[in-house]
């Protein structure tokens, strides 16, 4: 199983945002897109998931290309986190958690128990079960944010793609939220992210990407990707690195 971009341009504009980015995204791993603002990472991963059309390249998913996958058959495959995503209807938080099983039911009739086990599933590994009565407009920002997990996770898709999705929580559902992600890929799903913070990249990814002025400066394995010299030149800004006393990478700017 795989997702793929081979050789996308994006112009938004008028201005190249991607130029010819071509990579293979694997399931039963993790990949964060890592890259200065305006490296066209949040636009990858719009293309990979449908959401914006190329220029010229594709995307494909397992095999096909994207842009012929049916819209119905694409959701139960692929679910897609934005950065700050709006929601624009007051529901329960665990009536919006349940949008997240639509593409695997019939047009007629209510949830499964399959649906409504994958739905206490995911409130209950996010924990969001504590507020599943409570209008989502009620939440904070970080509430809102496990709850929009919830949402994807319930739909047990093959590849989970999310733009930032640490950036509302605090450190500790930071964590959570990054342990959530490896047990998806352990479960055998394709995760990719778009992270900011280096050493969260360091400890969650098994792949790097790093963008630079929408090309592909850098890909493969994070022990080898992700390297102090490069990213000081991609970022430019001396980058160092240090071991922690877990022995784990620590990236700081000096």
């Amino acid at each position: 199983m795989e997702l793929k971009a081979e050789d996308i341009l994006l112009r938004l504009g008028g201005a190249s945002v991607l130029g010819g980015v071509s990579a293979r995204f694997a399931c039963g791993r993790i990949t964060v897109l890592l890259g200065p603002n305006g490296a066209g990472k949040s636009s990858l991963l719009k293309c990979m998931t449908g959401l914006v059309a190329p220029e010229s390249g594709r995307a494909h998913l397992n095999g096909a290309p994207l842009a012929s996958t049916p819209g119905r058959e694409r959701a139960r495959h692929l679910a897609y986190l934005a950065q700050d995503p709006m929601v624009h209807w007051n529901l329960a938080v665990r009536e919006l958690v349940a949008l997240g099983r639509l593409p695997h039911r019939g047009p007629f009739g209510g949830p499964s128990p399959a649906d409504l086990a994958a739905v206490d599933k995911a409130m209950a590994d996010t924990e969001t079960t504590v507020f599943a009565d409570r209008p989502v407009h009620s939440l904070s920002g970080g509430e809102r944010a496990r709850v929009l997990l919830a949402r994807l996770l319930a739909g047990e898709p093959q590849w989970l793609l999310a733009d930032e999705p640490l950036a509302s929580l605090d450190p500790a559902h930071q964590l959570d939220m990054l342990k959530l992600f490896r047990r998806a890929a352990n479960a055998g799903a394709g995760v990719v992210l778009v992270l900011h913070d280096l050493n969260q990249a360091a400890r969650i990814a098994d792949d790097v990407l790093v963008l630079k002025t929408g090309r592909v400066v850098a890909n493969g394995p994070s022990a080898t990707t992700l390297d102090a010299a490069l990213l000081s030149d991609v970022y430019e800004t001396r980058i160092e690195e240090t071991t922690g006393p877990d022995g784990r990478r620590l990236f700081f700017t000096a």
